[in-house]
């Protein structure tokens, strides 16, 4: 067992190095010169105007998911460190798959687009991650990753190329489809143990603020995600414009229901960190479509009610009903929020926002993200159950040092920041 991650990791890494020598190049190559109206300039000049948003995006890729997941008291390593091997993983596979399935020549070549997708198709699998977190290994994360980003790429394409539907912030093929999909993982891998919770299933002061830090990354960056790849123009400011509101709203609906659910009215951390972004995912599917800001606003509103509601009262009816342990709760974040987003587009495209679409190719794609999500997860979790991959045991789930080399902090020990002097941790003796 000891040696299955590195060897699977190693075997990946030269996959995709052999697989890029073949199949990728540079999109300023000599080739691009025989295509119309392109030049390596005009191309250059194309990255470099769009890098910047790129950038944003990379960041929640990588600082806000990784830091999102962080709430776990003694999961933090797993929960950045892990992110971080996904995206890697996942960015290089994503290229090559959506690549081949939209490139028209027979090489990929590589922009500022290609980059962003790449990304875009990641993030599907941080979603489904946080749905499992903490009851798997590394190494089943890599197989996830591997099937996921391939089913995710199948129905991206049906939606783009087949039903030509606009989701230009993806709710329905990145939100909808990562929550669906980890959902159905979680089911698969069901852990009986776990029915009545575990210790380590919990949080403390400052594993919150950890992933409070993730959330305020996602937050802020969130138009770019949005807008990173819509038309340039009218529709790009759009999108920044439709989602910056959306945002907004979404956050005083979650305070104000947040206080509104729990005891005595105080607000609890785990609706701020994550119900305050809902308003990004519901918004996506019509963040380009001439909607008006304050329709935005209502869709942002509503959709932090939802998540709200969905932690309070959905998450334990999963767990102790349906037999799903959904621990970052990406249902009530990515899911809900993403199915809103998708009727918000299809009411949208109804009302004559947007002249690219209909009604029923919205449904269409509503439909595939979901089912397609579903289907793919199933198989995936039953593929990820086979006793190969070096699950833990359910007394060992939550906890970095299963993974891990973690330093013997004595923070464990309650009276330790009672009695000490210190304002720093000392390693035990």
């Amino acid at each position: 067992m000891r040696f299955k991650f590195p060897l699977m990791a190693i075997g990946l890494e030269v996959a995709m190095i052999v697989l890029f020598g073949l199949f990728v190049q540079y999109e300023t190559d000599e080739t691009l010169l025989q295509q119309p109206n392109s030049t390596k300039s005009t191309d250059v000049a194309r990255f470099l105007e769009l890098y910047p948003l790129f950038q944003d995006v990379h960041v929640m890729i990588f600082a806000g998911f990784g830091f999102l997941m962080t709430f776990l008291k003694k999961y933090g390593f797993s929960s950045v460190g892990i992110n971080l091997l996904i995206a890697a993983l996942g960015l290089q596979w994503g290229t090559l798959i959506q690549g081949i399935l939209h490139s028209h020549t027979q090489k990929i070549n590589i922009g500022i687009k290609n980059m962003i997708n790449a990304d875009f198709s990641t993030a599907t699998v941080l979603i489904s991650f946080g749905a499992v977190l903490g009851k798997i290994s590394p190494l089943q994360m890599l197989m996830m990753t591997i099937i996921e980003i391939t089913v995710f790429a199948v129905n991206e394409h049906l939606v783009a190329e087949m039903f030509m539907a606009t989701d230009i912030g993806a709710s329905m093929t990145i939100h909808a489809f990562g929550a669906y999909f980890g959902l159905a993982v979680a089911a698969v891998l069901y852990r009986p143990g776990l029915r009545r919770g575990h210790d380590n299933e919990e949080s403390v002061y400052h594993s919150d603020l950890f992933a409070m830090i993730g959330t305020l990354f996602l937050w802020i960056f969130w138009p770019s995600f949005n807008s990173a790849i819509a038309e340039a123009g009218d529709k790009q400011y759009r999108a920044i414009v439709n989602t910056y509101f959306s945002l907004a709203a979404c956050v005083l609906a979650a305070y104000a229901f947040s206080s509104l659910v729990e005891h005595r009215g105080k607000l609890d951390m785990v609706h701020i960190q994550n119900a305050t972004l809902a308003g990004g995912v519901a918004v996506g599917t019509c963040a380009d479509m001439a909607i008006h800001p304050y329709m935005s606003m209502v869709i942002g509103s509503l959709a932090g009610i939802i998540s709200v509601l969905g932690f309070k009262f959905l998450t334990p009816l999963f767990a102790t009903k349906l037999r799903i342990q959904d621990t970052c709760g990406v249902h009530n974040l990515h899911g809900l929020p993403g199915m809103l987003g998708g009727l918000a587009g299809i009411a949208a495209v109804a009302l004559g926002a947007s002249d690219v679409s209909t009604p029923a190719m919205q449904a269409a794609a509503l439909g595939s993200s979901i089912g397609t999500a579903v289907a793919g997860g199933l198989i995936t979790g039953l593929i990820l159950k086979l006793p190969i991959w070096g699950q833990p045991p359910d007394e060992y789930c939550y906890d970095d040092s299963v993974f891990w080399e973690v330093p013997r902090w004595r923070e464990h020990d309650s009276h330790f920041y009672e009695h000490q002097g210190h304002n720093h941790l000392e390693p035990e003796p």
